[in-house]
């Protein structure tokens, strides 16, 4: 107790830590510095800098914009938070700012939940025409690149620039719109889109193009494309900066276009599709953004589940249905193979629960043959398919060869050689047609 409260009486005797930086470091040694200084702590981002930088700001609105920022990301995921605004912060419920964000209080769309750091970088990218965020901390304190000297006036149109961005981002018509493009490309489900960069860049690709007048079909028909480009190549896999950087400065140079047709062939040519691709999907990985880009190519063109009459992929990707095994698992566990044999994407499909359970652990030969027998006699027990007609749709649908019909343990290696192919023209179709 005593040694407490010595301690307790000590405080003021003891020294605090003091360094002092000079004002003309770059940013990135500051941030360098504090990571290291900071080593036990929270490391703090690029956006972390810039959030400061905004806040602190007394003479253009840098906290209003503050929270702007921090209130549009809390309600998006939160809306209930709106009552907490109108109740705690009279000041901020008269900025064009809340105006602008009331739409949030009756949302419930999950599909894009940005933090302030991807709202900074949307709108930072989509108004600068650049992609690190270190950029924007410097210009936010006035910096003159060509110069090096740093200006009021910088910083007031900064400020400014950025406010329009943020505005831009938080709109209704602007988000909303994004988002109906997002699920019209298939993309339904937050669980599809492992890549909160690929939305980041594709929300800006929107902004930008229609900043630049373009015409809203071939828009819709850019930001699918992008997205999915980005996702099968890995575009922002990773650190993204140096990729943002690089693709909003074409961007804003040459007709998206041109720059589309660029990336297209030279990263997604017939060569990608017919070999690369096919390896990819050799994963076991559920989570695999290829298989996400193949349901999502199930979910645009309304393919119905596996052996399922009437129910749709989206209804089941929607409704929290489960990921099944054509080759059931039990049964290869049986035959003596692994867990990264069996997990198979190739083997993966949405399949109603029911089905699965009818289904057991019989090989595909011996099921399909009681659902042919089950057609012939009007007597449907595992699936709602009436003829063998809608069965081969099914299969079609799916993906799913119709030598499975015949198929057992001893064939498994080469129906998961067959379905990959067919799964990759699939996505090669769907691309094309986005």
């Amino acid at each position: 107790m005593r040694n407490a409260f010595s301690n307790l009486i000590n405080i003021p005797r003891k020294q605090i830590g003091l360094i002092e930086l000079s004002p003309d470091l770059e940013i990135e040694t500051v941030t360098e510095i504090f990571i290291r200084i900071n080593s036990k702590g929270v490391v703090l981002s690029q956006a972390d800098f810039a959030m400061s930088k905004i806040a602190a700001d007394t003479e253009h609105s840098g906290n209003e914009l503050r929270k702007a920022i921090d209130y549009f990301c809390h309600l998006v995921v939160a809306p209930d938070f709106f009552k907490h605004i109108v109740d705690n912060d009279k000041e901020f419920t008269e900025t064009d700012f809340f105006q602008k964000m009331q739409w949030l209080k009756a949302e419930n769309e999950d599909l894009y939940d940005p933090d302030y750091n991807d709202l900074i970088r949307v709108a930072f990218t989509s108004q600068f025409n650049r992609g690190r965020l270190s950029d924007l901390v410097s210009l936010l304190s006035g910096r003159n690149f060509e110069t090096r000297t740093f200006e009021a006036e910088i910083a007031k149109l900064s400020f400014a620039t950025l406010k329009n961005g943020v505005s831009n981002f938080i709109n209704e018509t602007n988000f909303k719109r994004f988002l109906m493009i997002i699920k019209s490309a298939g993309f339904i489900s937050p669980k599809l889109i492992r890549s909160q960069n690929a939305l980041n860049f594709a929300y800006i690709i929107y902004l930008k193009l229609k900043e630049l007048n373009v015409n809203s079909a071939a828009i819709e028909s850019y930001v699918r494309r992008w997205l999915v480009y980005s996702i099968l190549t890995g575009r922002y896999s990773g650190s993204p900066e140096s990729s943002f950087d690089f693709d909003i400065k074409q961007i804003s140079l040459k007709p998206f276009d041109e720059i589309l047709r660029e990336r297209e062939e030279a990263e997604l040519s017939e060569a990608y599709w017919s070999a690369s691709l096919p390896q990819s999907l050799d994963s076991s990985v559920a989570s695999s953004p290829y298989f996400h880009v193949f349901l999502a190519s199930q979910v645009k063109a309304h393919d119905k589940g596996f052996l399922s009459k009437d129910i749709l992929v989206s209804d089941l990707i929607s409704l929290r249905g489960d990921i099944h095994h054509l080759f059931p698992k039990e049964y290869l566990k049986k035959n003596g193979l692994d867990r990264s044999k069996y997990n198979q994407i190739a083997n993966y499909v949405y399949m109603q629960s029911e089905i699965n359970i009818k289904i057991g652990n019989k090989p595909p030969k011996d099921y399909l043959d009681l659902i042919k027998t089950q057609m012939q006699e009007n007597h449907k027990q595992v699936t709602g398919l009436s003829t063998e007609h809608d069965l081969l749709d099914n299969l079609k649908m799916n993906c799913v060869p119709t030598e499975l019909m015949a198929m057992n343990v001893g064939d498994y290696q080469d129906f998961l050689i067959l379905r990959r192919k067919l799964m990759c023209l699939k996505i090669r179709d769907y691309y094309h047609s986005l």
